[in-house]
């Protein structure tokens, strides 16, 4: 299910993870050649990918909110 993207944190590691509109999280790493995200590695263009929407696997098995 796409959700857009409403804002970015770190994790414990200091990954990003992306804030859905639908209440998850989802990781945005860039780890080519597996994932490639070069968006992810500054403000500017994370604050551009704002609004875009990414696959929620969480919304598709019915998982509960990572937020409000």
């Amino acid at each position: 299910m796409l959700q857009a993207i409403i804002g970015y944190q770190r994790d414990e590691q200091q990954h990003w993870v992306a804030k859905l509109n639908c209440g998850h999280l989802q990781h945005v790493r860039h780890q080519p050649p597996f994932i490639n995200r070069p968006w992810v590695l500054k403000q500017t263009t994370r604050d551009a990918m704002l609004g875009q929407q990414l696959n929620c696997v969480k919304c598709e098995n019915g998982a509960a909110k990572d937020f409000l």
